[in-house]
């Protein structure tokens, strides 16, 4: 559920949308997401002084407040 929506996300700001790779982790009581992305794609995902990054982190941790879980998103380079 959480994974489908950063990969819709995370593939809408993306020109290589095969290089999106998602890999869910769950560790306690919480869920990380771990997102890849080609490098030339790494600066559209981040984002001018991290704002995008920032926003999906802010969708997905509002989506899972509504629904008590606990979501972390990471980008890996």
């Amino acid at each position: 559920m959480y994974k489908e929506l950063i990969e819709y996300l995370v593939k809408s700001l993306v020109d290589n949308k095969d290089a999106v790779v998602l890999t869910k982790a769950k560790e306690d009581t919480k869920t990380v997401i771990t997102v890849k992305v080609d490098s030339k794609d790494m600066g559209r995902v981040i984002g001018k002084d991290g704002r995008i990054i920032k926003s999906i982190r802010e969708i997905v941790r509002a989506y899972s407040a509504k629904n008590n879980d606990k979501v972390v998103v990471n980008i890996e380079e």
